[in-house]
């Protein structure tokens, strides 16, 4: 996997939409695989937490029989945090502050979602080794 390319992508999606602040990608299990946060965030809580609300809405929406689950987001008042499952074994962490607009995010994450897919499923390039 090419961890610089899942962290450019996170930073753009932080570009393109105003508000956002802070990105994660964790596996479902809640290991961290790569961040792009504030000193103030401590990114192995952040993807463990987010994986186990992750885990309770997925639970929710089968139970409930509304499909797949796409999305979760939880509202506070400095702000949102927006969970999104990337197929079966990641999901992206999006952190805004009170003016992120989440329906510019839906938007905009839809793309970053599909190559941070991509990106976790590709094994690790390969390096040239000297002399062979």
């Amino acid at each position: 996997m090419d961890h610089e390319a899942l962290i450019l992508e996170m930073r753009g999606l932080r570009e393109r939409v105003a508000g956002v602040t802070d990105t994660a990608v964790a596996a479902v299990d809640g290991l961290l695989i790569a961040a792009d946060t504030a000193a103030s965030i401590d990114p192995e809580s952040l993807a463990a937490l987010a994986a186990a609300g992750l885990g309770l809405a997925r639970r929710t929406a089968e139970v409930t029989t509304r499909g797949t689950l796409r999305r979760t987001v939880t509202y506070g008042s400095h702000g949102c945090a927006a969970f999104y499952a990337v197929g079966d074994t990641a999901l992206l962490v999006v952190l805004g502050d009170e003016g992120m607009d989440v329906d510019d995010l839906n938007r905009a994450a839809q793309p970053t979602l599909r190559r941070v897919g991509s990106l976790l499923a590709d094994p690790a390039p390969e390096k040239a080794v000297e002399g062979v």
